[in-house]
């Protein structure tokens, strides 16, 4: 077993849906969207505007909005092979997903990694994105095989000083 650091985690999730499917809800506007997100915008590295059905591509750079945080994460677009694995740029460290068939489901894992150690990043980087990324996978799997999404939407959580900490479906 691998020892556990501030530096990075891994999360995993088995699923059942296609890998084509899985990577469209990760790899497009439309998909991210679907599960996660309130908006996103990908654009090419020649500055071109993504259509919400095109897959990401190395080098795009994206802005994320969710639901219930008016803040917006930009990053870049570090790997994306247009079938089963893409890694960005986020939160001042970088994710990579990937995506592999196992018999009626797929493995997804998630590893957040190049984690900063100062203890700022361990509480919000660290922290709060291990425990954001765990009910987002459980809100993916959830709307694939059950179509039914379990982020907050119908309450503005925006102005309880700690709702990103205390609320679990944020």
């Amino acid at each position: 077993m691998s020892q556990l650091t501030f530096d990075s985690f891994t999360k995993k999730i088995y699923i059942k849906s296609t890998i084509e499917k899985l990577y469209w809800c990760w790899g497009t506007e439309a998909g991210i969207c679907s599960w996660f997100l309130r908006s996103a915008v990908y654009t090419s590295a020649n500055g071109e505007q993504r259509n919400p059905e095109e897959h990401i591509q190395a080098g795009d750079s994206y802005t994320w909005m969710w639901h219930n945080w008016d803040g917006e994460e930009k990053g870049t677009v570090l790997k994306a092979n247009g079938s089963d694995s893409m890694e960005i740029s986020f939160a001042d460290s970088k994710v990579s997903v990937t995506l592999e068939q196992h018999e009626t489901a797929v493995l997804v894992s998630l590893k957040q990694h190049q984690i900063p150690t100062d203890e700022t990043s361990k509480l919000n980087i660290h922290h709060g994105c291990s425990n954001g990324w765990t009910f987002w996978l459980a809100n993916l799997k959830a709307y694939l095989e059950h179509g039914i999404l379990l982020n907050e939407t119908e309450f503005d959580l925006r102005n309880i000083p700690l709702s990103g900490y205390e609320f679990v479906n944020m």
